[in-house]
């Protein structure tokens, strides 16, 4: 099953493929892509690919970092890639909770969202660094989807997004306040 073939309602009638919204050229002004249900589930399984990709990302650094602050950074990040688990799990059950289907396996959430930042040093403010790129990316992704929520009037996705939110910048805060003191 393609990335494209993933979003399907789950209904006994025929089923209906998701495709991404297709943004359409004004000629004086840009116009902005019409919010409609399927512009939402489209959002929400990239970010939950998104978020897949943070959970791996923070448990390898978890694994990999040493240094001077090995144990408070070792701690942290096992707290984060159990809050990334959690995350993810309400995301895709927003997804389910519209009657729509999340990708089957890893291959199609990776074809789900492809601007992730990889980690490309072993080396401890690299890692970490890195990693609170992609948390405050992952906010800023989640900020975009509020829009789209408010604008379908789901007011549980807006919510759901706004703990993201919150998660992904405080997550992203503490990172920086460790990285300033070393």
């Amino acid at each position: 099953m393609t990335f494209s073939g993933a979003f399907q309602r789950t209904e006994v009638e025929p089923q209906q493929q998701i495709q991404p919204p297709i943004e359409q050229e004004a000629p004086e002004m840009e116009q902005e892509p019409e919010a409609t249900l399927d512009t939402l589930v489209f959002e929400l399984v990239s970010l939950a690919s998104y978020i897949d990709k943070l959970y791996t990302q923070s448990h390898l650094i978890h694994l990999n970092i040493e240094g001077p602050l090995f144990l408070p950074l070792h701690e942290f990040l096992k707290e984060q890639y159990q809050a990334h688990v959690e995350n993810f799990d309400t995301v895709a059950e927003l997804v389910r909770s519209m009657d729509y289907l999340m990708p089957m396996c890893g291959r199609g959430l990776d074809a789900a969202y492809r601007k992730f930042k990889h980690v490309k040093s072993y080396d401890c403010k690299d890692m970490i660094v890195v990693y609170l790129k992609n948390l405050e990316d992952c906010g800023m992704t989640a900020k975009e989807i509020v829009e789209t929520a408010r604008k379908v009037e789901a007011p549980d996705v807006e919510n759901a997004m706004a703990d993201l939110v919150n998660f992904c910048f405080k997550s992203a805060w503490m990172l920086k306040s460790t990285l300033r003191g070393s």
